[in-house]
């Protein structure tokens, strides 16, 4: 029975592990839970033959539409850099501007820099950054209906696409779960990137909010390339490899 009880709560905390990072190799699983190799390859075995997990060589990834982690844990990761990439957003957005703030932790960190900003009209998909944004008495803020995902308050849906497809924003501000060393922008959720292929389509200016840390990982969804981009907005460790990328791409890189 204990053995069970040790299997089922090793699982959890690899789960737990990729809904941060989306994808991890063996060796560092291994190391990080005190286990060998031998059991977190049987552990995702278990895992992959429940569809919660795909399996590649040495490691495993997140299957798309597995549920985010709560969103309080998320926004503690890399807090100090978000928060830093959230200034520098809410920089580019002028007053009186029309926006569609896609959810996220680090698009939450710039609509809570958007205090001193008036006269804006604000497109959220996500309940939480309305909830932010709702005390502002310089924006007015839209969200439009559909499934609200629990753990993080985004809102899903077609309803949700149809309603963001309606508009033609100046600044769209997006984050993703992941950057692709080949510039593929993805996430781990099916639904979410159709939302946010959307936001991209709708508007002139499309600025991508990720901390450096995005960059190498990998998320089984793809929504969106490099080359849609017009701005990202990153922290100061932002690897070479990346900056080169967005010269490559004819993406202004922030700051």
């Amino acid at each position: 029975m204990r053995g069970s009880r040790n299997t089922q709560a090793r699982q959890q905390a690899i789960l737990k592990h990729l809904k941060q990072t989306g994808r991890a190799l063996v060796d560092d699983l291994a190391n990080l839970l005190g286990a060998t190799p031998q059991t977190i390859r049987k552990d995702l075995t278990s895992l992959a033959d429940n569809n919660q997990i795909i399996r590649f060589h040495g490691g495993a990834a997140l299957v798309a539409g597995t549920e985010y982690t709560n969103f309080d844990a998320r926004a503690e990761i890399s807090r100090e850099e978000k928060d830093a990439i959230g200034r520098l957003v809410a920089a580019e957005i002028p007053n009186f501007a029309s926006v569609i703030l896609n959810g996220g932790t680090t698009t939450a960190a710039a609509a809570a820099h958007l205090d001193f900003h008036s006269g804006l009209k604000v497109v959220t998909d996500s309940v939480y950054l309305a909830n932010i944004l709702r005390r502002n008495i310089g924006v007015e803020v839209m969200v439009p209906g559909g499934i609200v995902r629990a753990s993080d308050g985004a809102i899903l849906g077609e309803s949700a696409v149809d309603f963001i497809r309606q508009f033609r924003a100046d600044i769209a501000v997006i984050g993703a779960a992941a950057i692709a060393p080949d510039g593929a922008l993805m996430d781990y959720d099916l639904r979410e990137a159709s939302v946010t292929r959307a936001i991209i389509a709708s508007a002139r200016n499309v600025v991508l909010a990720a901390d450096s840390s995005k960059f190498g990982r990998m998320a089984p969804v793809c929504f969106a390339r490099l080359d849609q981009i017009d701005s990202l907005a990153t922290d100061p460790d932002c690897p070479d490899a990346l900056r080169t990328l967005c010269d490559d791409n004819g993406v202004r890189l922030l700051p």
